[in-house]
Formats: C-alpha cells, sequence, structure tokens
C-alpha cells in the first residue's frame, strides 16, 4: 500500500503540483491501462479508441515529467512513479464517482407539490394522466385542491394552479397554456322528447340545469340566466358533476365544457356560446425553479397541448 504523503512527497520531489495540473480523464485513462495491463484493454474499459488513450497517457506523463509506464511487448507495467501514482488517482477516482452520485440523487424529483384547479379539469383531464406523472416522478406526491374558491397563491395556499380566471394580484408567474371551450348540451331522450325543428335556436320552452346562488359569477351561470329570462330553472346544483349528471339523465339543458359532454354522447344544441375561457397556468414565483413544481408544471403544460382540440371544442 503506497501511503499519500509519501505520494504528495514523491509528486514534490518530481516537481509538480498534480491537483493543480492533471486532467482527471487523462489520470481516468492512466487507471484503466494500469488496471488492464493493456492499450486495448483500457480502451475496452472507458469506450475510448487506442489512439485517444494513448495520447492521454503521454500527456499525463508530460505533466508530472516521468514516464509512468514500462512499454513491453507484452504490455504496459507500471514504473515506480507510475505505481505511486495509482493510489492517489483512486482517490480521485472515488470522489468523482461520490460526486456523480451525489448529483443524481439530487436530481431526482421528491416531496410535495399542491395543485390548485377546477374540478373538471382535475376529473376530466389530469387524473387519467396522472399515472404517466407518477412514474416518472415516483417520489413526488401530488396534492390535489378542487375547491379553487379556498386556495389562492396570493395567500399561498398552493404551490401551482390551472384555472380559468387570471389573478390579477401575487407574486406568481402566469403562462396561457389552451382555452376551454363550453356548449349547450342536451341527452339525446330529451332532444327526442321535448324539442322540435321549429324550435331548434330558441329555448324559450325548455328546462334548464341551473347553478346555485353562490355560483352566480359563473360565466355559465350567467349564460342561463339571460337565457332564462327571469324563468326558474327546472334546478339547480353547486358542481359540475352534478349538472353533467342531470344533463345525461335528461332533466335539461346544462352549459358543460365540450372535452366532458362529447365522449358521453350528449346533444350538443349551441356549440358557441362566447363563454369560452383562457386556460392559465399560475406558478409562485419563489418556487418556479424548484424541480418538483417544474415537473409538474411541465406535465401541465403537455397535458394541455396534446388534448388542445378536445378542451377547446
Amino acid at each position: 500500500m503506497i501511503n499519500t504523503v509519501d505520494n504528495g512527497k514523491r509528486f514534490s520531489e518530481i516537481g509538480k503540483r498534480p491537483a493543480d495540473t492533471l486532467v482527471w480523464d487523462d489520470l481516468r485513462a492512466f487507471l484503466a491501462v494500469a488496471r488492464a495491463g493493456t492499450l486495448s484493454g483500457a480502451a475496452g474499459h472507458i469506450g475510448l479508441g487506442l489512439a485517444t488513450v494513448s495520447r492521454r497517457i503521454e500527456r499525463l506523463e508530460a505533466t508530472v515529467g516521468q514516464p509512468l509506464f514500462l512499454r513491453q511487448q507484452s504490455g504496459y507495467r507500471l514504473t515506480e512513479d507510475g505505481a505511486a501514482l495509482v493510489e492517489w488517482a483512486e482517490e480521485m477516482e472515488a470522489a468523482a464517482l461520490s460526486l456523480t452520485s451525489r448529483l443524481r440523487q439530487d436530481a431526482t424529483v421528491s416531496g410535495t407539490v399542491r395543485l390548485a384547479t377546477a374540478e373538471n379539469l382535475a376529473t376530466g383531464l389530469i387524473l387519467p394522466e396522472l399515472a404517466r406523472l407518477r412514474a416518472e416522478h415516483p417520489q413526488l406526491t401530488l396534492e390535489i385542491v378542487t375547491d379553487i374558491a379556498t386556495a389562492n397563491l396570493h395567500r399561498r395556499d398552493a404551490d401551482i394552479a390551472l384555472r380559468m380566471v387570471k389573478p390579477e394580484r401575487g407574486n406568481v408567474s402566469l403562462q396561457r397554456l389552451g382555452t376551454l371551450g363550453y356548449g349547450l348540451y342536451a341527452a339525446p331522450d330529451y332532444v327526442a322528447t321535448q324539442r322540435t325543428i321549429a324550435d331548434a335556436n330558441a329555448f324559450d320552452a325548455d328546462d334548464f340545469i341551473g347553478w346555485s346562488d353562490a355560483y352566480a359569477s359563473l360565466p355559465a351561470a350567467q349564460w342561463i340566466e339571460r337565457v332564462l329570462k327571469g324563468r326558474a330553472p327546472a334546478i339547480t346544483t353547486s358542481s359540475l358533476a352534478t349538472q353533467f349528471t342531470a344533463c345525461a339523465s335528461g332533466l335539461g339543458l346544462a352549459v358543460l365544457p365540450h372535452f366532458l359532454a362529447r365522449p358521453h354522447d350528449l346533444t350538443c344544441l349551441a356549440s358557441d356560446l362566447g363563454i369560452d375561457q383562457t386556460i392559465w397556468l399560475v406558478t409562485q414565483s419563489d418556487l418556479a425553479q424548484s424541480r418538483r413544481v417544474r415537473a409538474v408544471a411541465d406535465f401541465l403544460r403537455d397535458l394541455v397541448r396534446l388534448n388542445s382540440d378536445a378542451l377547446s371544442g
């Protein structure tokens, strides 16, 4: 075993300071040749050409000012100076491997990200594809908050949000991802029994599924209120899921997102209501560079892009 202190003295004796001048790639080639005993064996081990390995050995020998190998017909044999360099080079190798391992570990996306979004986007868009994000980042936990009325990025209730209302305040970054389109939908049975060709573009005799007063600010709720002109809706609900179920059950007409209604064979009576909404990606500015938040943001961007046609209708 060569003592590292003696090695340092030895390199001082030959007038060099390896830590300041040596190139790690050269030391890596040196160790490969020392272990294999031949240029060809070393080249195969580290995946380089013979000429490249030879040049690196020659450059290392020029740096230390001494030959490190005896070139023999049977292969390469370490000189005394070469043998003194081996242990020191192996310590550098161990440090390099440790650093690489640490960097890979640090690059792992882990932790919890709190995502605020609308219930329809969570159930109809995000959750069906969430396994893909989990497969890519198994140590990442996504906490989805669908009651966005209580989740406010300005109050730091969430790390990131996918929503249809553009925030007007707060230290957040915004990105427009796409459009969420709405239409007026009815169950096929309702259309067959309640509507005629004559009233295809008028809704005076139709039953409507409205929103409760707490959700009167929703664009869909306001559109229905304008159409009803003071008439009462057949039923009011407080969630999109109940709106959809009531509509599919033939209780009346409902304003629904295209991407939720069309796959279920509901009949679209009007596809351009003038209430389409922009889909915004909202991120806490101080978390924009967080690995875990970036991973979720990339997933959401990709998800909206891949489903842009269905979302916009």
